[in-house]
């Protein structure tokens, strides 16, 4: 996309694994098939063309939600410039924060139990003010360690002339 989302001049966008559709996918399986039977089954006590219709909107409704995970995934991604980390996101509704590396205050990784069954890491950084912090979710651990010890590098460095 060009305009105020493309990547920098001489950057390209680096993207996040695809295990976070995996794991955003095989959530949307766990709880969208109970939902469709539930409702089905529900519904056809109080009439079966009901339930049937609604069954079939349902299904419509996660097959929808399977195919804007992947678009989702798509729109993640970060580069990484001489003075300042940029991230994006949002397939509908895009971001794109701007994180000076003089700015950086925390950097944390972090992984619930479901990101880690799928290998999964995201890195956020913490600046002073509260509306720019910005998260890099979806990445490996090498990838969050290496990310990680970057950041906070490049955080010392740009922070010691404060």
């Amino acid at each position: 996309m060009e305009g105020p989302f493309a990547a920098p001049a001489e950057h390209s966008w680096t993207r996040v694994s695809p295990r976070l559709a995996r794991m955003r996918r095989t959530i949307l399986a766990l709880i969208g098939i109970p939902v469709i039977v539930g409702i089905s089954v529900g519904l056809s006590f109080v009439n079966t063309l009901v339930g049937v219709g609604a069954g079939i909107i349902v299904v419509a409704l996660v097959v929808a939600a399977w195919f804007s995970i992947g678009r989702n995934l798509r729109s993640w991604g970060y580069v990484e410039r001489d003075e300042d980390l940029l991230v994006t996101h949002g397939a509908m509704f895009k971001k794109l924060t701007i994180v000076p590396y003089g700015r950086m205050q925390l950097v944390d990784v972090e992984a619930g139990p479901i990101e880690r069954s799928f290998g999964l890491v995201s890195v956020k950084l913490h600046t002073a003010a509260a509306t720019t912090d910005a998260k890099v979710c979806g990445l490996t651990p090498d990838h969050a360690g290496a990310l990680r010890d970057r950041l906070t590098a490049l955080g010392e460095a740009h922070a010691a002339g404060l």
